[in-house]
């Protein structure tokens, strides 16, 4: 009746409140309006152009960090990851690391049409990450590989005078209220070789698949890095050695399959036949520890590796979701080796990656920033 008594060619008004709670109401109401019900189904329906209207009116009422939420409950409720495979959809999606997740579990499937739209999102997504992880563990690493090889015998310009003053205090003159140095303490110099061999195992399981994508992008800054030698092998009930490509992380995670088995024992004993200078090496296994190959063996070469002298880091995730699901008892198992696990964001990953470069005591050091595992 309301519409009979509206007059021709003038546009109904909607109230503001009314726009903003159709989206929402869509994904978590079934999306019909009072008069619709019974009339029309509930949900987005089947039509990639009206999911695409769909995401664009979420981007239009709701900040970033709702829509990326909104985005994942879609499609987890409305079992839209087949029309993810549609390049108008891909377009109208806010782009995030849950995202690229998602795209990279269907990359096998994925037809022509789609591909390069993809790549586009996770390009895009992969060079946010970048700028917000970079430099900061450049600068890191760069610090860490310095503070590791200070020399005895420094050049003038290369001379650290607070550790030399601390190391000479024995040495002190009182008539002349000075310290006489007889050990010099400096920074090294840029290291113009290979400094520290680095391995990263990552599990491509579905539930990690945050931690592969920061992961891969840590590998390749990581490799920008001449100091160090990077490795990096992603693995489920299969390795893949990925190498080769971290020179474009966007390579990485298209040479990446999320979903599957998972095998470590497997990964781990790739992992070995790579470190070829124990101590001056450091092992990051990112993994649940969910095991589906032989647990004693996994534990076995998790141990070996920590007693040669390679600096062992296990972590359970590398991501920013919270507290991540994983095997409690082969991390109290790694735990009682003295192979702590534990969850890490990215903005920390550099920290540990610092100290372990260092040698210094990895389980402290996540003790501090209260990341042990729970």
């Amino acid at each position: 009746m309301a519409a009979a008594a509206r007059r021709p060619g003038r546009p109904r008004s909607r109230p503001r409140r009314r726009l903003r709670r159709r989206p929402e109401a869509a994904l978590y109401e079934g999306g019909q309006d009072s008069g619709e019900r019974g009339r029309r189904s509930a949900g987005l329906g089947a039509s990639a152009p009206k999911v695409a209207r769909w995401l664009g009116d979420i981007r239009t009422y709701f900040p970033s960090t709702v829509v990326q939420v909104m985005q994942r409950d879609a499609v987890e409720r409305l079992n839209l990851r087949q029309l993810l495979l549609e390049p108008e959809l891909l377009e109208s999606i806010e782009p995030d690391v849950h995202l690229v997740g998602t795209l990279l579990s269907l990359n096998r499937i994925m037809p022509e049409t789609t591909k390069a739209t993809a790549r586009h999102v996770v390009a895009t997504v992969v060079a946010e990450v970048e700028r917000r992880i970079a430099n900061r563990t450049r600068a890191a690493v760069s610090g860490a590989l310095n503070r590791a090889a200070r020399s005895r015998r420094p050049k003038l310009r290369d001379i650290d005078w607070n550790r030399t003053i601390a190391a000479n205090l024995s040495r002190y003159l009182p008539e002349h209220r000075t310290v006489v140095p007889e050990r010099l303490v400096g920074y090294g110099r840029r290291q113009q070789v290979v400094a520290r061999d680095v391995v990263l195992a990552i599990d491509q399981s579905g539930s990690m698949a945050s931690s592969v994508v920061y992961a891969s992008v840590f590998g390749a800054v990581l490799a920008s890095i001449r100091a160090l030698k990077t490795s990096l092998v992603v693995f489920d009930t299969a390795v893949v050695d990925l190498t080769e490509k971290l020179r474009d992380p966007v390579d990485v995670l298209f040479g990446t399959q999320l979903g599957g088995g998972t095998d470590i024992n497997k990964a781990i004993a790739y992992s070995q036949t790579l470190i070829t200078r124990p101590r001056d090496s450091m092992f990051v296994l990112i993994s649940d520890l969910i095991e589906g190959g032989v647990r004693e063996q996994m534990l076995s070469r998790l141990a070996t590796l920590d007693a040669a002298g390679v600096q062992v880091v296990v972590l359970l995730a590398l991501s920013d979701d919270g507290a991540p699901v994983f095997d409690s008892g082969n991390a109290a198992a790694l735990a009682g080796l003295g192979i702590p696990a534990f969850a890490c964001t990215p903005d920390v990953f550099p920290d540990l990656l610092a100290v372990a470069i260092e040698g210094g005591d990895v389980g402290a050091w996540a003790h501090r920033n209260d990341l042990a595992a729970r």
